[in-house]
């Protein structure tokens, strides 16, 4: 398919952020899903003015976003022979509602399977993720993947969500130590754009969903980077299936890092 203009796409996000999620920030009244998730005023008009640009630009693209029923986002992602955008509006809405600035709009564009664009934009630090599939990932605009050679494991930073790990592999990962230091921003689209930019070495998450890291994961490998699930199967299922994460940017160190891993079982 001939892709959407990528500019129009970012100038699309941007805009939305800026009208409706960062005035909102440490003022949006917050509420409970049923899964016990949040969701806020910000989500809500993130979503509504960006799938209506969309949709005016691109009216023969289907559109998914976070905020829908669950029916709605079964029948979108399994429409066959038909692109569709997917958008978490606030991915990191817990951060958002505290007052943390760790949070990023995540839009990708799917279609038979497949990620063919993706934008990650963080709004507190005006940093825009974007990469088309086959053609490179860029951080405004300039180039991912052109880092000094990544530390082994022992050196690096490793992004864990101990969280939603098994709880045998989370103890372990405190007790050994593999890596030299640990983080965790919260916002799983930001996570692996940070591995894409060389920020931290190694990534590990037990559970997201497809408008999580859709677009993050297509930032990560048009970079060069690598990653699979704790199941030894790729990420990406355009499902709502919740998937495990193992990345790294560097081959070495991401065959490294699944290694470690792989003795944990």
């Amino acid at each position: 398919m001939l892709l959407p203009d990528l500019n129009t796409v970012v100038e699309i996000i941007i805009n939305a952020a800026k009208q409706e999620l960062n005035p909102r920030f440490t003022h949006s009244e917050r509420e409970y899903k049923s899964d016990g998730s949040i969701v806020t005023e910000a989500d809500r008009a993130v979503q509504q003015v960006i799938e209506t640009a969309l949709k005016q630009q691109w009216p023969e693209i289907l559109f998914v976003g976070e905020e829908m029923s669950e029916a709605e986002q079964i029948a979108l992602l399994s429409t066959k022979d038909q692109a569709v955008w997917c958008l978490d509006p606030v991915d990191g809405t817990s951060n958002f509602a505290a007052g943390i600035p760790f949070c990023a709009v995540s839009l990708s564009l799917l279609k038979d399977g497949d990620v063919l664009m993706g934008v990650v934009y963080d709004p507190m630090r005006d940093e825009c993720f974007t990469a088309i599939k086959g053609e490179g990932s860029w951080l405004n605009g300039e180039r991912l993947g052109k880092r000094m050679p990544e530390p082994p494991l022992a050196k690096g930073i490793g992004m864990i969500d101990l969280k939603r790990l098994p709880r045998e592999l989370a103890i372990r990962i405190i007790d050994e130590k593999p890596f030299s230091s640990q983080r965790n921003v919260g916002a799983v689209a930001l996570e692996w754009c940070w591995i894409a930019a060389g920020r931290c070495h190694v990534y590990l998450h037990g559970r997201q969903r497809i408008w999580d890291y859709g677009a993050a994961s297509l930032v990560l490998h048009e970079a060069g980077g690598h990653s699979i699930t704790l199941e030894g199967e790729p990420v990406l299922s355009v499902s709502l299936e919740p998937r495990s994460a193992v990345a790294a940017l560097n081959k070495e160190l991401f065959d490294e890092w699944v290694a470690w891993l792989g003795d944990c079982h």
